[in-house]
């Protein structure tokens, strides 16, 4: 996307933040009809779409897995709001496999190991393990991993309760018993349930037709006699008879009105089905917190209590009894943690129970969350409590037989190992102290000795257990929560980054966020390559691991350089005619090159000089052929070469064969002429054609994995032609270019009228788990075409030499379409696999996924590219070279990376973030900083590399609270509210406390800019046309040199660099302040001339007088009821955020000098932030999870001030928005041929990021594309495929606590699900619509698809 601001560096932000403070300086009327006006656009505030362009990182819960195939592991990671499939790497690296929204909000999680029972019964589900979720749906949702469709897919929704997110309804813990059976599943407290779950298999008719196919049968036993609340609980097998209790669950109970937690044994009873209470269990001491089943020791478990471990004789639930006693208090890291025999009784701090109260979490409308719901505003970093509670654990998965291990986490960041081993003397505990770092929730010890620990509020880590000791491997990424969010324009890419305050003390830092897959920008050089029409790299040998040539072609010329450390000229060496412009290029033999041009054919052997295995000889040799016409296009592959003629349309086949050393002969094997003319043309790789089943073994999940792995396929070409179609020739000699299977292109508008520009720019043949071809279109589209094989081929029946077939009996079905750009669209595979992922070049870059159902693709973040190559050195093995504004990018492309952010190390917590435009640098506000100085500064830091250039120091005792940037006259200032007091700003109820606090002036003339050092600096200079040297303008990117950062490091490091505290510029300079009786929480400039400023429940306006910024004077106050912890403003209207009674409009009368209050929020609100949009609209976000849209389209206001906002509509995230901005974005959209082919659009989007580390982005839609979209979502929300895999109600979940008769703001993630599927799919969706939704409404895919691939577009 591109700021709308055009060409200078300003972010959209600021842009936003600039228009505001422009506009009339009267009366409330005058202003509201400017706003009016500057809405402008075709888009109504009334409809929006909300889009989640960066999932939540903060990790709630973790469960590994067999998911995909029973030879393969996994790890989910369940992160509240969505579901990410990640593997670990041998190195640690964490990478992920896919992620997707869940539509509700995630429990709990738990895994069923069915990979080895009723095999035949369910062939998907087959050798995979089952993913449990709990969920506030009120159903117990069983999920398994669709490989077609590259997601999970539930197979079943148990239902539990409705609506399931009441505290006293089942849907909080679940547990299952070690043969996957069994499921117990509990309320927050009262209520608890046991669940057999079984899979039923297909049902038969008389003729073996599937009368009724499989599917998940269960029986719910619940019981609501526990009367209290449960912490934790687990099954237990026990030596009671199954004719007595089974299964059995052992759990923790707070009963209500005690200060201590018991320990519960429940057992369902077969005869009467009922569950009843068999026993309790207290030992004297601290407070019970969890308890777990050990392993491989039937009837013994572990429970975790605050200071101490007991082991646990459950064999007999109606008699426990306690064999060990591991206590916690006295242990030091480094030191063994103490085992006693027995228990004794513990003395018991007052704060140990009140620090390990259970935390009740609840997004429903009926709980409150918590009464201090300001929480994470005022608290940088939560302390170490007096007592070490177990905060996470996990068991060994390979454990040795007899001897499970448990590694556990304490609080203050210990993590120590008990090994459990049975003898004659009963469970014996062995512990060791491992490591200690910061303190996990949740932990997990996964396969090969590697564990995952995920921190709440930072980046987790992968650490390996080598001799005893834990080793960091690598970072798990987390950029949540963040505090505040800051948007700016890539410098010179026209792109945006974000620039986040993530994580708290002691874990803060600045994150700079890109979207799309990551590039690590290498090597740039001067722009010098006007006019290049081709690039390619070449191979020595088709066995060499690395690349030797570098092939740039020009409209007149062709240019060699060799592949290393330097990128020299050695044209001369290799032999390629240098005076054209080379069409095609390639290794056809090894150590001969062949060149294809307008004119002919050259075949080339490179010298000695060129290449160390190049002919010895001091020229190289050349072999040349020649049509009596012009070539068009060509293409090379192993031992062949294909090109065609335009005028007439021919199609020439070409071999090579030695007649003596170093002397070739290139000759023409055949050749016919065509119908229609060649566009385009595609050799597979030998090995692609030789053996495509062994490519679909790689996969494991072939249904025919027992055929033959040889198997005799033609040789065989993709071509596309202008007829429009793409064609499988074979070039098997002797069949005269036999036609083995045909697609054609008949792509169609909303009218039914063909689309233009039909004709194929390339193809490209794809062995995946089902060979298909792809084309890519000269109108910006891209294809997907298949075609259906029988049971004994991975190939159509045509391609085998064993077909006799010598006429066209396998055609192509197209599959998927879409719309990537405008512009032709080029297809590149990242390497020479038939099976490699591929870059599509159009407007801009995207990686397109081949293993991937449908057309699956991703942006790259880099730049719009005409050309790219990929480029592999012993330097950089995963290089890219891409060309773009006329320079050469070698880049490395990490699309393994789970975030494209660089991490910021900063001290302290950074609570807000603002990007100077003039400096191109950053204006942070720290809080929590250690040292007797001061605990709260604002900073300037350079986002390139993490120079700390100039600080401003608040006063010992003092807080930073806000920040902003304002004009004064001729000289920009930084406003900073700040309290004086350390405490927090509000009581529970919102009110404001009586502390004082300031507004202060800095000024930000003095600046200090990024250093000459992070700019490019040139190391060598060559003319594009000498054809002798080094590599031209070779530039380093120094401001990307990071630690973790350099040339091929590892594909998912993280990118990280910590602040530099030396050298610092200087110090901002105050140039005055204000003092206040209320803690100055929000300020923001307004009209150009004044300051509006919120100390407590206080709205002042400041002014300067004489425009000096030394002399501010307060010229009017407003009281609220409740404390104001945000402003925005637009012209003359001023929006404060009342944490308790919503958002307040006011306006500033400058004759009176009076502030009046112009529109109220009609409920309470708990705002999190809040954006104007115009003078009469504002986007809030409240602290429950929902985004709104209020305002007022009357100019004239009558009534009274508190009903005079409406909410326009409303939109329930899931997770609380901390920060929204109103940001303008640019873009081009990809548009057919009815449409003005220059059609820009400029949408008022908004921006919001959240606690979780979700982004969010709301887009304006017409009342058109909104009702089109809309009835699509519902469709969505209903089809199997792209149901909610929990098993709600769409619809209420994204409407949860929002009044009826609002409407809705659609859903992108849902909506977004539609571009995934196939044609037919699609097709499918439109058309099923349930009766009793009313009457059917015809609906077009090709319109559905516009819209949404404009929106994608967008979103990328």
């Amino acid at each position: 996307m591109e700021p709308s601001a055009g060409g200078d560096s300003a972010s959209a932000a600021a842009a936003a933040a600039a228009a505001s403070s422009s506009g009339p300086s009267t009366s409330a009327s005058s202003s509201s009809s400017s706003g009016a006006a500057a809405s402008g656009g075709g888009a109504s505030a009334n409809h929006y779409l909300a889009k989640r362009v960066l999932h939540g990182s903060a990790v709630q819960h973790v469960a590994r897995g067999h998911f995909r195939s029973e030879h393969l592991s996994e790890v989910v990671l369940c992160k509240e709001t969505s579901l990410e499939l990640v593997v670990v790497g041998d190195d640690g690296v964490l990478q992920s496999l896919c992620e997707q929204s869940t539509f509700g909000i995630i429990k709990d999680v738990g895994v069923l190991d069915w990979r080895f029972k009723h095999f035949g019964i369910w062939p998907e589900i087959e050798g995979k393990e089952i993913l449990v979720l709990l969920s506030d749906s009120g159903k117990l949702s069983l999920l398994y991993f669709c490989c077609e469709m590259h997601r999970f897919i539930a197979i079943g929704n148990i239902e539990l309760s409705k609506p399931g997110n009441m505290r006293d309804q089942l849907g909080r813990i679940l547990a299952i018993n070690q043969d996957s059976e069994w499921v117990a599943v509990s309320a927050y407290e009262d209520e608890f349930a046991i669940v057999h779950v079984e899979r039923s298999p297909h049902v038969y008719g008389p003729n073996k037709e599937i009368v009724e196919g499989a599917k998940i049968s269960h029986a719910v036993y619940k019981t609501n006699d526990i009367c209290g609340t449960v912490w934790s609980m687990c099954f237990m097998r026990t030596h009671c008879s199954t004719k007595d209790y089974f299964p059995v669950v052992a759990m923790v109970i707070n009963r209500k009105g005690s200060e201590v937690n018991d320990l519960a044994m429940y057992g369902l009873v077969p005869n009467d089905g009922g569950i009843q209470h068999i026993s309790y269990f207290l030992e004297p001491g601290p407070l019970a917190l969890e308890v777990a089943e050990i392993p491989q020791l039937g009837g013994f478990a572990v429970l975790f209590r605050a200071g101490d471990i007991l082991i646990l004789d459950l064999r007999d639930p109606k008699d426990i009894s306690c064999t060990n006693s591991i206590s916690m208090t006295g242990s030091l890291a480094g030191e063994q943690i103490s085992v006693e025999d027995s228990c004794r009784g513990l003395d018991v701090d007052d704060d140990v129970a009140a620090c390990a109260l259970l935390e009740l979490r609840d997004s429903g409308n009926n709980i409150m969350i918590d009464d201090n719901y300001m929480a994470i505003d005022g608290v940088d970093n939560l302390g170490s409590m007096k007592s070490r509670i177990i905060c996470s654990w996990s068991w060994e998965p390979e454990a040795a037989r007899g001897r499970p291990r448990l590694i556990f986490c304490l609080d203050n960041g210990e993590y120590h190992i008990l090994e459990f081993n049975w003898d004659t003397e009963g469970v014996k505990v062995l512990p060791e102290s491992v490591h200690r770092g910061l303190p996990c929730k949740p932990l997990l010890w996964m396969n090969r000795g590697m564990i995952a620990g995920f921190v709440e509020m930072g980046d987790g880590m992968i650490l390996q257990l080598e001799h005893g000791r834990l080793v960091h491997k690598s970072s798990v990424q987390n950029v949540g929560p963040i505090l505040d969010l800051a948007i700016a324009d890539y410098h010179g890419e026209k792109q945006d980054q974000m620039f986040s305050c993530s994580g708290m003390c002691p874990e803060g830092s600045l994150r700079v966020i890109r979207n799309g897959i990551n590039v690590e920008k290498l090597l740039r050089t001067e722009p010098i390559y006007q006019g290049v029409t081709g690039l390619w790299t070449l191979r020595m040998k088709r066995t060499d691991m690395y690349h030797s040539f570098l092939v740039l072609a020009f409209v007149e010329e062709t240019r060699i350089l060799s592949v290393g450390l330097s990128f020299n000229d050695i044209s001369d060496a290799v032999g390629f005619q240098p005076d054209v412009c080379t069409l095609a290029c390639g290794l056809i033999a090894d150590g001969v090159l062949v060149q294809i041009h307008s004119k002919g054919v050259k075949l080339c052997l490179p010298t000695a000089y060129a290449h160390p295995e190049g002919a010895p000889l001091t020229s190289p040799v050349c072999v040349d052929w020649y049509p009596d016409v012009t070539i068009s296009v060509g293409a090379v592959g192993h031992n062949i070469v294909a090109v065609a003629t335009s005028n007439p349309c021919c199609l020439y086949i070409l071999s090579v064969r030695p007649l003596s050393s170093f002397q070739y002969e290139l000759y023409e094997i055949q050749h016919v002429q065509l119908r229609y003319e060649v566009s385009c043309i595609s050799i597979p790789e030998e090995d692609s054609r030789r053996s495509p089943v062994a490519v679909r073994r790689a996969f494991g999940r072939g249904k025919r994995n027992n055929l033959p792995a040889k198997v005799d396929v033609r040789m065989f070409a993709v071509i596309g032609t202008h007829k429009p179609s793409v064609e499988v020739i074979s070039l098997e000699p002797g069949e005269a270019f036999m036609l083995l299977s045909i697609g054609s292109i008949s792509v169609n508008n909303s009218f039914g009228a063909p689309v233009s520009g039909r004709i194929p720019e390339s193809v490209r043949f794809v062995a995946s788990e089902r060979f298909y071809i792809l084309a890519g279109l000269r109108n910006g589209m891209l294809l997907r075409f298949e075609s259906e094989t029988s049971e004994e081929h991975y190939l159509p029946d045509s391609f085998y030499k064993e077909s006799s077939t010598h006429s066209v009996n396998t055609l192509l079905q197209l599959i998927a379409m879409r719309h990537i750009g405008i512009t032709p669209v080029g297809l590149v595979p990242l390497s020479d696999s038939a099976n490699s992922d591929i870059i599509l070049l159009s407007d801009r870059s995207w990686l397109l996924h081949a293993s991937r159902h449908s057309l699956a693709y991703s942006s790259i973040s880099f730049l719009p590219a005409s050309h790219v190559t990929p480029v592999s050195s012993m330097d950089c093995p995963s290089g890219l070279l891409f060309v773009a504004e006329n320079c050469l990018h070698l880049v490395e492309m990490v699309h393994g990376k789970r975030l494209n952010a660089q991490k910021l190390s900063i001290e302290g917590t950074p609570r807000k973030v603002l990007y100077h435009s003039d400096s191109r640098t950053l204006l942070v506000m720290r809080t929590g900083l250690t040292g007797a100085s001061c605990s709260s500064d604002i900073v300037q830091i350079d986002p390139n590399n993490g120079t700390l250039l100039s600080r401003f120091k608040c006063e010992p005792g003092e807080t930073a609270k806000c920040i902003q940037i304002a004009k004064i006259g001729n000289e920009q200032v930084l406003l900073v509210g700040t309290s004086k007091s350390t405490d927090r700003p509000m009581m529970p109820n919102g009110e404001a406390e009586s502390i004082k606090g300031r507004l202060i002036v800095l000024s930000l003339d003095t600046l200090g800019s990024p250093r000459e050092s992070s700019s490019f600096v040139p190391t060598s200079n060559l003319s594009s046309s000498s054809h002798t040297g080094s590599f031209p303008e070779i530039v380093g990117y120094a401001t990307e040199e990071f630690s973790s950062n350099s040339m091929c490091s590892s594909p998912d490091d993280v990118c990280y660099n910590q602040i530099q505290h030396e050298q610092m510029a200087g110090h901002m300079r105050s140039l005055t302040h204000v003092t206040f009786a209320g803690a100055v929480l929000a300020v923001y400039p307004y009209l150009d001339r004044y300051v509006v400023a919120a100390a407590g429940n206080a709205l002042c306006v400041f002014g300067f007088v004489n425009e000096n910024p030394h002399r501010m004077k307060k010229y009017a106050i407003s009281r609220t009821r409740f404390t104001i912890t945000c402003l925005k403003t637009y012209a003359s209207r001023i929006a404060a955020g009342d944490c308790r009674d919503g958002v307040l409009f006011y306006s500033y009368h400058e004759n009176l000098r009076k502030l009046e209050l112009i529109y109220a929020d009609p409920a309470q609100r708990l705002v999190g932030d809040v954006a104007l949009l115009n003078c009469e609209t504002a986007v809030v976000s409240d602290r429950r999870g929902s985004i709104s849209v209020l305002s007022c389209p009357r100019l004239e206001v009558s009534e009274s001030p508190e009903k005079n906002l409406a909410v326009r509509c409303s939109f329930f995230m899931g997770e609380i928005a901390m920060s929204i901005q109103k940001a303008a974005f640019k873009y081009r959209l990809p548009i057919d041929d009815e449409t003005d082919p220059v059609l820009e659009s400029a949408y008022n989007c908004v921006v919001a990021s959240t606690l979780l580390g979700s982004v969010f982005v709301m887009i304006p839609l017409t009342s058109e594309e909104h009702h089109l979209l809309q009835d699509v979502q519902e469709r969505l929300s209903l089809h199997p495929l792209t149901a909610p895999i929990l098993g709600n109600d769409h619809a209420e979940f994204r409407r949860r606590g929002i009044p009826l008769g609002i409407p809705p703001i659609l859903d992108g993630d849902m909506l977004v699900q539609f571009l995934e599927l196939t044609g037919e799919q699609q097709q499918a969706v439109l058309n099923d619509m349930p009766s009793e939704k009313g009457p059917h409404r015809s609906i077009s895919v090709f319109q559905v698809m516009r819209t949404l691939e404009r929106l994608h577009y967008a979103l990328n």
